[in-house]
């Protein structure tokens, strides 16, 4: 049997918890799974650089409300990298719906909405490779 394969993948540290002062723990929390930050950046997103991130939503009824929430503030996009990262990272942050996530995850423990779920994380290498392009430009 082999190892997973190490890769990269985004998290973005949504501006609800950038104001509560979450950015440290959610981190730690990839860290102490042996996920290895390569580049952070911190940002207050243009509305026109979330239409580009959320693009692959631009035609739910969410979208605007998805653009508007995550150039509302400060947020923070870390690149992790590590073995089977992008699907562990789905795990440590739970459901994104926060109601449904699990107690112990990121998500259960910090979200407040729907909305306000404090963590994005890239699902496929495929959105990875759009949404790190488009929050580090």
């Amino acid at each position: 049997m082999s190892l997973p394969a190490v890769e990269r993948t985004l998290i973005v540290v949504k501006p609800d918890a950038v104001a509560r002062g979450l950015v440290g723990e959610i981190i730690g929390r990839f860290e102490r799974r042996g996920l290895k930050p390569v580049e952070i950046k911190m940002q207050t997103v243009s509305k026109a650089k979330a239409t580009q991130f959320y693009i692959v939503h631009k035609d739910k009824p969410f979208f605007g409300d998805l653009v508007s929430f995550i150039s509302s503030g400060p947020s923070v996009g870390v690149v992790l990298e590590g073995r089977d990262a992008i699907a562990l990272v789905r795990r440590v942050i739970g459901s994104t719906k926060s109601w449904e996530a699990a107690p112990g995850t990121i998500r259960g423990d910090f979200a407040t909405g729907l909305l306000d779920n404090a963590i994005h994380a890239s699902d496929s290498k495929e959105s990875f490779d759009w949404e790190s392009k488009t929050y580090f430009s």
